[in-house]
């Protein structure tokens, strides 16, 4: 007679067999622990990055005041571009324009605020300087520049006003800037 196979009876305290791929590499049921700590530093770390560098790309410009009432008696004309380069190294670029005062005060002081426009009329650069006037030198030579309060400007009289900058946008369309004369001192 021939003998049938009996099933090959299991011991009761046997583990089953592990797969051959496993996701973790260790039990199917318990999730895999993850140390977020390294995440979170990387991500602080680009956010710094991201606003270093929004703050430190962004254009310089200074709160705009209003024009003072008197600017509509002040006339621009002859603008001069130039530039040199300083001891450092450095371009240097100077604006020099000659300024009417048609009214009826003498102007002893103020500021000019000089907004640069790129080739597409965008403002590219916004910067306040002091109203410094070019007298000429008492010993000959190159004129000096001088403090309005030194130099003012009388009722029907004209002044070379220079305007220098020491840094300029190089999206500048070397054009003329537009000019708006604030917090003027006028008697």
């Amino acid at each position: 007679m021939a003998r049938m196979a009996e099933p090959n009876p299991t011991p009761a305290d046997s583990t089953p067999p592990e797969p051959l791929f496993s996701a973790g590499g260790g039990d199917i049921g318990e999730p895999e622990r993850r140390n977020w700590v390294p995440m979170a530093i990387g991500l602080a770390l680009v956010i710094v990055v991201v606003v270093g560098i929004a703050v430190f790309t962004r254009t310089r410009t200074t709160p705009t005041a209003q024009a003072d009432p008197y600017a509509q008696f002040l006339k621009v004309s002859d603008t001069r571009l130039s530039a040199a380069d300083n001891f450092v190294g450095a371009t240097v670029t100077y604006i020099d324009f000659t300024l009417t005062n048609t009214g009826d005060k003498t102007v002893y002081g103020g500021q000019v605020e000089a907004t640069f426009h790129n080739s597409l009329n965008e403002v590219v650069q916004r910067e306040v300087f002091p109203m410094r006037a070019l007298v000429p030198n008492q010993l000959g030579g190159y004129p000096d520049l001088q403090d309005l309060s030194m130099a003012p400007i009388a009722p029907g009289k004209s002044r070379t006003i220079r305007l220098t900058i020491e840094h300029v946008s190089s999206d500048w369309n070397q054009t003329q800037p537009d000019f708006r004369f604030m917090n003027l001192k006028v008697k």
